[in-house]
């Protein structure tokens, strides 16, 4: 006998309420552990890929690993420093290019000059506003970083939970579903095949996308010859999950910068704008169609409430977790609304007399 509906609730209610508060108690600690199992579960389709090739399971994951690791020696050694210097530079040059902009202002706005002045007044408001958060900000990522797990220790355990989770990947999957309620196994099953669909699908194609961008922009911009090129590219890239919010941003910035690089060469100034309008074009026109599809079913809105919310209660793990979630209750909000309309709730008796009369 099936236990009943309200045992059920209880007990998967009760589940989730521990989840929830061990990743709260935990957050910092396990931190690693989700990132290396987010690396193996992506990683997990080429390694099977790998094995119908001929490879065993453990050359494979070797194999894998070792690419991996030749691809971020690639990064450490060709671009980080690259990217570091123009960061560096970027943030020694922002009193330059506020103290430009305050010339810039006091010609076209003499008025400004007058220390009475409201638009002054305003101005030196906004500024002190910047000021005062922007110290907030920085004063909690080095609080954040003192309290956190040890970088070189989390630079040591992912590539040993990735290397192991995905070692024994199938192995796992398959223990999981030997723990599955029988009454319910086919239904799960089902809903986990069409959870991990959307999530592969978006994140494997969003990640797809901003690595695309960032490179198209990097490099677009450094030909262009702008100074900070390689940095604005990555910012734009790196936050293109966010629609329009990337180029937006990444646009703003690049002018700003082109602005003062390049003052009266509109020329060269538009070429920076038509840079981000082309890739603009491509993202929304080739790329995202593409690579994510319209078929993955997480809506941006709710993939920035998504973020928004775990990121305010459970700090940057939950923003890890953020997307994973809102497939799974995108999934089964979908699965819900089947439900209800294959119930009486919503047929009522007028929608069941036609099938009773079918089968009579």
């Amino acid at each position: 006998m099936a236990l009943p509906i309200r045992d059920q609730a209880k007990y998967w209610g009760l589940a989730l309420l521990v989840f929830f508060v061990a990743l709260w108690a935990l957050g910092g600690v396990i931190l690693p552990f989700l990132v290396g199992g987010a690396l193996a579960y992506f990683l997990d389709p080429i390694a099977d890929r790998l094995e119908l090739a001929g490879l065993s399971r453990v050359a494979a994951t070797t194999v894998i690993t070792a690419v991996g690791v030749l691809i971020l020696v690639a990064l450490v050694l060709a671009v980080i420093p690259t990217l570091v210097n123009q960061t560096t530079a970027l943030i020694n040059a922002a009193p330059d290019i506020a103290q430009r902009l305050q010339m810039f202002l006091l010609e076209r706005f003499p008025e400004l000059a007058d220390n009475t002045s409201t638009i002054r007044q305003s101005l030196a408001q906004i500024g002190q506003t910047i000021q005062s958060k922007g110290a907030a900000l920085a004063e909690g990522v080095l609080n954040s970083l003192a309290g956190a797990i040890s970088i070189v220790v989390f630079l040591l355990v992912v590539p040993v939970v990735a290397f192991y989770l995905l070692l024994d990947w199938d192995h796992m999957i398959a223990r999981i579903d030997s723990l599955l309620p029988r009454d319910h196994a086919p239904t799960i099953r089902r809903l986990a095949t069409e959870i991990d669909s959307a999530l592969s699908a978006f994140v494997r194609g969003q990640l797809s996308v901003c690595l695309v961008l960032g490179i198209y922009y990097s490099v677009a911009l450094m030909i262009a010859g702008l100074q900070f090129g390689l940095v604005v590219g990555a910012i734009a890239g790196a936050i293109t999950f966010i629609p329009y919010v990337g180029a937006i941003i990444g646009g703003t910035l690049a002018i700003g910068l082109a602005l003062f690089q390049f003052w009266g060469d509109w020329l060269q100034i538009g070429l920076i704008a038509a840079i981000f309008g082309l890739g603009q074009f491509l993202e929304g026109n080739v790329l995202t169609p593409k690579l994510v599809g319209k078929s993955v079913g997480l809506h941006p809105v709710w993939l920035l409430f998504a973020l928004s919310a775990f990121g305010t209660l459970f700090g940057f793990v939950g923003m890890l977790i953020a997307v994973p979630v809102a497939a799974a209750i995108g999934v089964l909000t979908r699965f819900g609304i089947g439900q209800y309309h294959d119930s009486l709730l919503y047929q009522g008796i007028a929608g069941r007399i036609p099938e009773d009369e079918d089968q009579a």
